[in-house]
């Protein structure tokens, strides 16, 4: 680890919100169909396997003893396990918030998760962060609440301030919780594994990733085969865009999973918010509106959260 450069973890960082982008994409193309939100999420997972088993493939090539698999400990499995529940659980609790009508508030408490990252990283692995670090994130957050209020619509008389604290808001805060503890998990999960010893955060990231989805995947599809057929079916009819996304969200995951063993998560999900940029630049551009003055400021806000947080980390 100590001979990468301590910028990598940037370059890392920054390549995976793109991925995580064009993830998104695809994913908004499936879930406008019969695939439906957790279909979505199911092609994110399952299409993205083929890929995590060619690099896991590679790396044990690349071992020199391909027969050889790494030791996975007890405390690495629950780490990794729980973090994978509980990245599953962020997206139902954000699903949870469609019915509800209130996804936009739902999204803007979602981004909290970077504060709660904070908080959890503090808690389990006694990772402060800086005070630069902390001001970065409260700006980031600040930023992606300007963006959602310039994309809500107007609230009827007398139910303004209500939106905020319905049941949207919850789920919204569960979600960010959810995604927060599935960080510090991932990143738990990798520090255990490297503290084997003679163990490269590329193989970590990659058997983690692997096994992660194998067990997302395995628990979407069991609900999916219960309660909703035609949304599995259409995931598989699909398989071309549904590949997109997958791959895509690998990729992501890859780049996610490295960075949480390169650097604290607090750090790594901070200067992660500018995923939120590029998803707005392309949304914005698929439908050919115009950025609003209120828009820019939201961009510029996360932008310079980013910024701080690559600044601000230790």
């Amino acid at each position: 680890m100590s001979l990468l450069p301590s910028w990598f973890w940037i370059a890392v960082v920054v390549f995976a919100a793109l991925s995580q982008t064009v993830r998104n994409t695809a994913q908004r193309s499936l879930s406008g169909g019969n695939a439906g939100a957790l279909g979505a999420t199911l092609a994110r997972f399952l299409y993205g396997i083929p890929l995590a088993l060619v690099y896991v493939a590679a790396l044990q090539m690349l071992s020199g003893d391909a027969l050889r698999l790494p030791n996975f400990s007890w405390p690495y499995l629950f780490w990794l396990a729980t973090g994978a529940a509980a990245q599953v659980a962020a997206t139902a609790l954000l699903l949870g918030a469609m019915h509800h009508g209130n996804f936009v508030v739902a999204v803007t408490y979602s981004k909290t998760e970077v504060l709660q990252v904070a908080l959890l990283g503090t808690l389990l692995l006694h990772e402060v962060p800086t005070g630069l670090s902390i001001a970065s994130m409260v700006v980031a957050v600040v930023g992606v609440a300007l963006l959602m209020r310039a994309a809500m619509k107007p609230a009827p008389a007398g139910q303004a301030a209500s939106r905020f604290f319905g049941p949207a808001a919850l789920f919204g805060l569960g979600s960010g919780a959810c995604f927060a503890y599935a960080a510090v998990g991932y990143r738990l999960a990798g520090l255990e594994m490297t503290a084997a010893g003679g163990i490269s955060p590329w193989y970590v990231s990659g058997w983690s990733v692997l096994l992660a989805q194998v067990m997302q995947s395995a628990c979407i599809m069991a609900w999916l085969v219960l309660r909703e057929p035609a949304a599995l079916r259409a995931v598989f009819s699909g398989w071309r865009v549904s590949l997109t996304a997958g791959m895509a969200g690998a990729m992501a995951s890859f780049a996610w999973f490295l960075a949480y063993v390169l650097r604290p998560a607090a750090d790594v999900r901070a200067l992660g918010m500018i995923e939120v940029v590029s998803s707005y630049l392309v949304s914005r551009s698929l439908m050919r509106e115009r950025i609003l003055p209120l828009e820019k400021i939201g961009l510029v806000l996360v932008l310079l959260g980013g910024i701080g947080a690559c600044l601000g980390a230790r």
